[in-house]
């Protein structure tokens, strides 16, 4: 069956239209203006003007645009950023004013004399997590109570006696 093989091995496409679209008349094409022109004639392209390509962008590109704004104003609003600490946690929960932080440094920076290094002493205690490590030493990691532990080895026993969990403040 190699009938018209020629024929069969080209793709069949047209390249252009040899028909306007609007009235039917037979295009003439010359040259390389062939691939720009559209499917009108001379009389309808002159007619209808230039405007057809450019008024299918338009409505293609209005479409995508309301798309996208309605997608928008659909979207579910994100909920609400919650932070949990724990029930023994030092911090407050008044929101901080950046502004008193800033007048509060002023002032006791004013209040000091210049070369009078500051040592904040703490009176809380600390203490370490103590819990065995993949290393097989106690986790070094600081905790608020004795015996609590860590984010990473909650649940697990302390290697070490609650006496030494304690770190005392070198002086």
């Amino acid at each position: 069956m190699k009938y018209n093989a020629a024929a069969l091995a080209r793709t069949p496409a047209m390249r252009a239209s040899n028909f306007c679209s609007e009235c039917g008349e037979r295009v003439q094409r010359n040259g390389w203006r062939v691939l720009l022109r559209g499917s009108l004639c001379a009389q309808c392209a002159a007619r209808l003007g230039r405007s057809g390509r450019l008024r299918s962008i338009a409505a293609v590109s209005l479409i995508a645009i309301a798309g996208f704004a309605i997608g928008r104003y659909l979207r579910p609003t994100p909920p609400p950023l919650i932070i949990l600490r724990a029930a023994n946690s030092p911090l407050s929960d008044a929101p901080i004013d950046s502004n008193d932080a800033a007048r509060s440094s002023k002032q006791s920076s004013a209040n000091s004399p210049p070369n009078v290094n500051l040592v904040a002493a703490t009176t809380d205690a600390v203490y370490i997590c103590g819990a065995r490590t993949k290393k097989g030493t106690p986790c070094q990691r600081r905790v608020h109570v004795a015996g609590e532990r860590c984010f990473q080895h909650k649940g697990m026993a302390a290697m070490v006696p609650l006496e030494k969990l304690k770190i005392t403040p070198e002086r």
